[in-house]
């Protein structure tokens, strides 16, 4: 794209939340949104950032978990992950820590984006309630066995472990009714149709709520 030698700043960008379980192809779709010029900030990413680098929430990683938690000042994450991936109430715990500290830190970076919206990507929007500080959400669904063979060959987790992931995050079923919009990855549509068809709803919209 051309350099038009002016920057348009966007006083009112559309925050929009990206989301889908575990090997239905999010990411793929926030590379192709991404294409478009749209940015795309990584919860996951980000989460892992702020857990080595803001003090306040490493203290309060520590306090929750234990000074295990880290190990020459970087994040343990085998030890975190063994002491909450069964632990139900100690993950909300840790959810409540990390999850506002990952919500400024995106409102932070989205100020400095230039825009018509950004994208967050995130796992858990819905089971999290994340969803709601959104303008809309964006669902990618696939068929459960398609998802599972995608992170087989991307992992070393078996099925068994693919499935247990997948029991901790909602049934797509569930989340559709909640999203604004829906793209199937299922290798019989194409994706990139469906981003630019979205592309273009959400630079409507941008339009219309001038």
């Amino acid at each position: 794209m051309a350099d038009s030698g002016y920057v348009i700043t966007f006083k009112c960008m559309q925050k929009i939340g990206l989301t889908g379980g575990i090997g239905s192809g999010k990411s793929w779709v926030a590379q192709i949104f991404e294409s478009l010029g749209i940015p795309c900030y990584n919860a996951d990413e980000g989460a892992k950032k702020l857990m080595n680098s803001d003090e306040k929430l490493i203290q309060e990683v520590k306090s929750l978990l234990g000074a295990e938690s880290y190990i020459n000042g970087v994040l343990h994450r085998q030890f975190v992950a063994n002491k909450i991936f069964n632990d139900p109430e100690l993950l909300q715990r840790m959810n409540g820590i990390i999850h506002p500290a990952v919500y400024q830190d995106f409102q932070q970076w989205a100020v400095a984006q230039q825009s018509p919206y950004v994208l967050e990507e995130s796992a858990i929007l819905f089971e999290e309630d994340i969803y709601k500080r959104f303008d809309a959400n964006i669902l990618v669904i696939a068929p459960v066995q398609t998802r599972i063979e995608r992170v087989k060959k991307r992992s070393n987790l078996n099925e068994d472990q693919i499935r247990s992931r997948m029991d901790k995050q909602w049934l797509d079923e569930k989340k559709i009714k909640l999203a604004d919009y829906i793209i199937k990855n299922d290798g019989q549509q194409s994706v990139l149709l469906q981003v630019l068809a979205t592309h273009k709803q959400l630079l409507s919209r941008k339009s219309q709520n001038k």
